[in-house]
């Protein structure tokens, strides 16, 4: 890791160095001022790598703000085929990876982790709020590239912008009719190809755009549109985490025979074998520590196969109408639609390992407390085992198939139209009303079945590799005779239905001749409304509708019913990890519509259109707020100071309800009843941001602000629900406040040409209130007292109830170097002038104190590295442009951090390397290739967390490689 990190930075000190040393020759730019970089620079239209960064290094210099900006190379051309991925080339800003490309976990949230804080980003389209339904933020991986401009990232926004993200602001640009300069058309056509699923999928743009001269003034439309469809195959061997510390009992043991027929009623098929082990479940601290010693953990013994295929579409539509009487007057209206389906089928093999193991070899492996519970228990760190299973056969094993289809759609679009007016000189109105709606859809069906009774198979494992190697022997796993259904599973069929609208007004005052040059003040009205519902359930397909029985005498035979299976591919993994599947699995596209319930009908399932809800899942949250900020801009010293300083408030209006249960008994009928809540609150935001221009082309940027990201809209959810058997339950909080940082930002930069810079940036993160679980006991009124035998530490009736709140402070903190440069100095030979170089590197450290187990425990942030480097390698002429990018994360948390770190799950260091390149075939005519994961590397997990990393992979993934081709006219400009 140190070795990595020295590499990365090296490299970024050749970036900046090699303009250094010819910086009296390099070019010096105009400089325009700060405060007028506005709407001018969007109507730049770029073409190739070199304006881009050109582009994308002048927004960075001309802003007074703290912000990365990443510009299209072309029109409808992106550097990646996923806005995820570009976004990722960012200093500071990480992406999750999932089946093959960037995306958001579990299909929620942005995706992004901008400066150490995940899920804590605020999403924007040409300065509007952005949502996908259910959530706070944009899922920027359902974002079409051929419809993006350019992309600004702002890492301390100032007063003037909308509040909701303390990690940062993702700002999406689209063109607009009047950025061209007549009339354009300009599309492309191609294809995407995964070289593990063997598929090919299109992808197609189109953009139409012209403008008129109508009187002195003039109006344009513009209309785009684009289709593109991914495929990619995900084979991966996912395992359990978890001590499973067992007692080794060899077969020819005195203590083997004792147990046969009698205590733990071993198998005498194996007594008396030296070849056979029995693990035994063993309670570690009733033993001696010298016999702790020889205990064997089992951890990740399990892995299964599972099969998956990722279908994603993505579709785009965009609008906008600019009427210009005057050259002082605009009216426009604006429309955006965004359309993402997430397809998954899904085919996996699961191994119940039975405890005897022939030929077992173990490894040295400590577990102590502190890594099986954090010590939870205080005194000694006691050694809980020292060994680990390495390898061996599992006799007389059990397997179950799974054949699955989970669809989720997203569709967000947004309508907006407004004015600007310069009335004067001095004096700019911009009025602004927006509607954004927002649905979101899941549907997951998948099947079950159990191999039938009496059937084993002996499975062999070696748990030291990478993947972990299994061999399956016995009876045929893709035979219909060998298994039996077991149940249909619909249980994550849920809605959520979002909109929201907003209008704002801001006016601004440039006074004449003074060091203020422009003061700024608007106001900012929003309304968001959010719906949820549940629709989820699940049936067992047996002859009576009852669970599957032991001896399986209700079971329905496969045989019957062969037209609605299939093999899962023979390929899996690419033969890596020894078995290569051919299993039989419940064929997904047979799961579509009402198959399954016409070919079952005694279990009972319900037509696809009218599923019953779960009412006490249903919730509505509505939100309102209103906001107000004045800001000042100025510049003194011939504007070689400049800054900002201003102030946001705000107030916000919650109201939410949910259902609840109010039953009179435990064993009285359920009554669901609505619980509601008002809450509101006021946030006051200052910020404030110096640039010191030492030179014309070097700036020294101070930055401060705060910041607020609200709670999740299921968070505000007052739901309460207990369980009467065991006493505990968990409860909602609509009074869950934000949180709030304090962000402190110094940088510099230095630019040696309108393209080439080299800058570090150091930042610190104050957070206040991160959201945490407490559990407390409570007198809960919507359900009757607790009155079971099960201990719950509670009295008087009382359930003791989990509740998230705001808890602990913590922080983020770290530097960010960055660069690039065209090789085009005077002292480089000629041929390497169309050459050039850029990188980041990203070090951050994260405190998110969380309590686990009871212990107040220091954590990192989920999702992010504490180190992260891009380097990116190009050539361009006016007939071949070329990029090579190699993208690196350390290791970072899956989700979040587990009570027990046994029980975690960290990805490992990976790097992505990709590739592209583009031949200008003509004029208006350019062939693209592109290339992604050249070196087949995925976000492999393993068990503990950063701090306590054990080496062990939990689920290895084997993604492929991705190639597409695309073909793009552009005619006129």
């Amino acid at each position: 890791m140190k070795t990595v990190s020295k590499l990365a930075i090296a490299l970024l000190c050749t970036t900046a160095a090699l303009p250094a040393w010819a910086q009296d020759s390099a070019q010096t730019p105009d400089v325009a001022p700060a405060q007028d970089n506005g709407d001018e620079n969007d109507a730049i239209v770029v073409t190739g790598i070199r304006e881009s960064l050109q582009s994308s290094a002048q927004r960075k210099k001309n802003t007074n703000e703290v912000m990365d900006t990443i510009s299209a190379e072309d029109i409808g051309k992106l550097p990646d085929n996923n806005v995820a991925a570009t976004l990722s080339r960012v200093p500071g800003v990480q992406a999750y990876r999932f089946g093959g490309e960037s995306a958001s976990p579990v299909g929620q949230g942005s995706g992004l982790t901008i400066r150490g804080l995940s899920g804590q980003t605020s999403s924007q389209v040409d300065g509007r709020a952005f949502i996908t339904a259910g959530g706070r933020e944009f899922n920027v991986e359902g974002a079409s590239p051929g419809l993006v401009a350019g992309i600004d990232v702002y890492k301390n926004p100032s007063a003037e912008h909308i509040e909701g993200g303390i990690g940062g602001l993702v700002n999406i640009r689209t063109r607009r009719p009047l950025d061209f300069t007549g009339t354009v058309v300009s599309g492309s056509i191609g294809g995407r190809y995964n070289d593990l699923g063997k598929k090919v999928q299109p992808e197609l743009f189109l953009l139409g755009s012209s403008k008129w001269n109508v009187g002195d003034g003039e109006m344009g439309l513009l209309l785009v549109g684009s289709y593109s469809r991914s495929f990619n195959r995900g084979d991966n061997n996912p395992a359990g985490g978890g001590t499973s510390i067992r007692r080794a009992i060899r077969g020819n043991s005195p203590e083997y025979a004792a147990n046969v027929g009698t205590g733990l009623n071993l198998n005498p098929a194996y007594a008396g074998r030296s070849d056979v082990t029995y693990l035994a479940d063993v309670n570690p601290l009733t033993l001696a520590a010298a016999d702790r010693a020889n205990l064997v953990s089992t951890v990740t013994e399990g892995h299964n196969v599972f099969q998956e295929d990722y279908l994603r579409t993505r579709k785009g539509l965009a609008g906008s109408f600019q009427y210009k009487p005057t050259p002082n007057l605009e009216f426009y209206v604006d429309g955006n639609y965004t359309y993402y389906q997430y397809h998954q089928n899904y085919r996996f093999l699961n191994i119940s390992n039975s405890r005897y193991v022939q030929n077992a070899a173990t490894i040295p492996f400590t577990i102590d407390e502190m890594l099986a519970n954090r010590n939870s228990n205080g005194g000694t760190n006691e050694l809980l085992s020292g060994t680990r299973l390495a390898s061996g056969t599992f006799l007389g094993s059990t397997a179950a198939s799974i054949g699955g289809d989970e669809r989720s759609n997203y569709v967000s679009y947004l309508l907006a139209g407004g004015a600007k007016w310069q009335v004067s000189d001095e004096f700019d109105v911009h009025f602004d009303y927006s509607y954004v709606k927002a649905d979101r859809s899941t549907d997951n069906r998948s099947v079950t079945l159990t191999s039938r009774a009496g059937l084993t198979w002996d499975v062999t494992r070696d748990l030291t590799t990478k993947p972990a190697q299994l061999g399956i022997s016995g009876p045929d796993l893709s035979s219909p005779a060998n298994w039996v259904f077991n149940n249909y599973s619909n249980g994550n069929n849920q809605a959520w239905d979002d909109n929201s609208g907003a209008a704002a007004l801001d006016l601004r005052y440039r006074p004449r001749d003074s060091f203020i040059k422009a003061l700024k003040v608007g106001a900012r009205y929003s309304v968001l409304e959010s719906r949820y519902n549940n629709h989820s359930f699940g049936r067992s397909l047996t002859t009576d509708g009852a669970g599957l029985a032991a001896n399986q005498s209700n079971a329905i035979a496969v045989l019957p019913y062969a037209d609605m299976f299939e093999t899962a591919p023979n390929n899996v993994m690419a033969g890596e990890m020894g078995y290569s599947g051919g299993y039989l699995v419940f064929s997904p596209d047979a799961l579509l519509g009402d198959n399954v319930r016409a070919r079952f009908p005694n279990a009972g399932i319900l037509p696809e259109d009218s599923l019953a809800e779960n009412l006490l899942s249903r919730r509505y949250i509505r939100e309102r707020t209103y906001a107000v900020y004045g800001a000042a801009d100025f510049a003194f010293l011939d504007d070689r100071i400049q800054g900002n300083i201003g102030v946001r408030a705000v107030r916000a209006e919650g109201f939410a309800r949910a259902m609840v249960n109010s039953q009179a008994s435990p064993t009285s009928p359920i009554v669901i009843i609505p619980n509601e809540t008002d809450t509101s609150r006021w946030d006051v935001l200052p910020s404030a941001n110096l640039s010191w221009r030492i030179t014309p082309n070097t700036i020294l940027r101070l930055g401060y602000g705060k910041g607020i990201t609200r709670a999740s809209t299921d968070a505000l959810n007052p739901a309460i629900s207990v369980n009467t058997v065991t006493g505990t339950g968990n409860k909602g909080n609509p009074d869950l406040g934000p949180q709030k940082a304090d962000n402190f930002d110094i940088s510099l930069e230095h630019y040696f040409s309108p393209v080439n810079y080299a800058a570090v940036a150091l930042f610190y993160k104050n957070v206040k209130g991160f959201f945490s679980g407490i559990s407390q006991c409570e007198t809960v009124s919507t359900y009757p007292a607790y009155t079971g035998t099960v201990a719950n530490n509670c009295t008087g009736g009382q359930y003791y109830i989990n509740q998230t709140v705001n808890a602990q402070n913590g922080w983020a903190k770290g530097f960010e170097i960055s660069g690039q440069t065209f090789l085009d100095y005077d002292f480089m030979p000629k041929f390497l002038h169309n050459f050039g170089v850029s990188g980041s590197f990203t070090y951050v450290d994260t405190k998110n104190p969380l309590i686990l187990n009871g212990i107040l425990t220091d954590t990192p942030q989920p999702f992010t590295s504490k180190y992260n480097w891009t380097a990116s390698g190009f050539y361009e002429d006016d007939f071949l442009t070329a990029r090579v990018v190699y993208t690196y994360r350390s290791e970072s948390i899956l989700f979040n951090v587990a009570g027990n770190p046994i029980d975690g799950r960290y990805i490992r260091p990976f790097g992505l390397l990709d590739a592209s390149v583009s031949f200008k075939l003509l004029p208006e005519l350019t062939l693209s290739l592109n290339a992604e994961n050249l070196t087949k590397v995925a976000a492999d997990r393993f068990v503990g967390e950063p701090g306590m990393m054990t080496g062990i992979e939990r689920q290895h993934f084997y993604n492929g490689r991705n190639f597409s081709a695309a073909l793009r006219f552009r005619f006129g400009k």
